[in-house]
């Protein structure tokens, strides 16, 4: 039987969570995959390489700041200057293809912003990469009914794991249909290796986290909180921190539990249908 690998994105690790929280949750993702039966592989560029597995000081030093984020369009300057880098879903997703690796587990993906023009990377990504995706959908600050479109419009195979709604990342359902659904890992696996087959892109496991909070109260928040991101000026790369910064504060850091909550179920998840998928191998 082939290795059973999940790749896990660095971001977390850089720029997602402040320390020592990143730190301490990087670790429990990797733990969570191994209690799985599983093989963790955190990714990474440090000084200038691609690595897929991290040494508990690789980890430190990353956590403690002062990396770069890398998403695909600067992930060839980052390599060539020797700079060391999380990297976002979608140089994730990309270098662990490149490497072998068939599942990936992650948060939330990225998506369609409300702000015109504003697409993350990871929609391009996941449209031409062969990987299953484990995520709790996309961020809660994205237009969703925009982002499943998306989706749609670029082939992208999304699928509900024991769900039929799109999950909304803090929220376990939101009002938008998925266009299929599994109950088990191994279904899961089989329906990547039919996608594999068919020379398509990747599968999106959609996996509700199990204790959420409303979408109808979160959604509230969001537009409470991009009001004050307009009013203060903030926009670009900074606007997603800020926007995620101010959830958590608006909800008295339920968000952030919930995040590490979903994180640690996905990771999990994503460890069984590796395992599943080896067995088909």
């Amino acid at each position: 039987m082939a290795e059973a690998l999940v790749a896990l994105e660095s971001a977390l690790l850089t720029h997602g969570l402040p320390y020592p929280l990143n730190l301490r949750t990087a670790k429990a993702l990797e733990e969570a995959v191994r209690a799985e039966g599983a093989i963790p592989k955190t990714i990474a560029l440090v000084r200038g390489e691609v690595r897929l597995g991290l040494s508990p000081e690789e980890m430190e030093v990353l956590a403690q700041g002062g990396a770069e984020k890398a998403s695909l369009w600067n992930l060839p300057a980052l390599l060539v200057q020797k700079k060391s880098a999380g990297t976002t879903v979608a140089a994730t997703v990309h270098l662990a293809h490149r490497h072998g690796i068939a599942v990936f587990a992650t948060g939330g993906i990225g998506g369609v912003h409300p702000e015109p023009f504003d697409e993350s990377a990871d929609l391009w990504a996941l449209a031409r990469t062969p990987i299953l995706v484990v995520s709790s959908g996309p961020k809660a600050i994205l237009d969703l009914r925009a982002t499943l479109e998306r989706l749609e419009t670029l082939g992208v195979s999304v699928v509900g794991y024991r769900t039929d709604r799109l999950p909304a990342f803090f929220s376990p359902s939101s009002p938008f249909p998925v266009p299929a659904r599994v109950e088990t890992p191994l279904e899961a696996a089989l329906i990547l290796r039919k996608s594999r087959e068919l020379g398509l892109g990747a599968v999106l496991l959609v996996n509700p986290v199990s204790q959420g909070l409303p979408y109808e109260e979160v959604a509230l928040w969001v537009e409470e909180a991009n009001h004050q991101a307009a009013r203060e000026g903030v926009f670009g790369k900074a606007l997603t921190p800020y926007l995620l910064r101010r959830l958590s504060e608006l909800s008295q850091g339920e968000t952030d539990r919930v995040n590490e909550r979903l994180l640690l179920e996905n990771a999990r998840l994503a460890a069984r249908v590796a395992l599943a998928f080896a067995g088909l191998e």
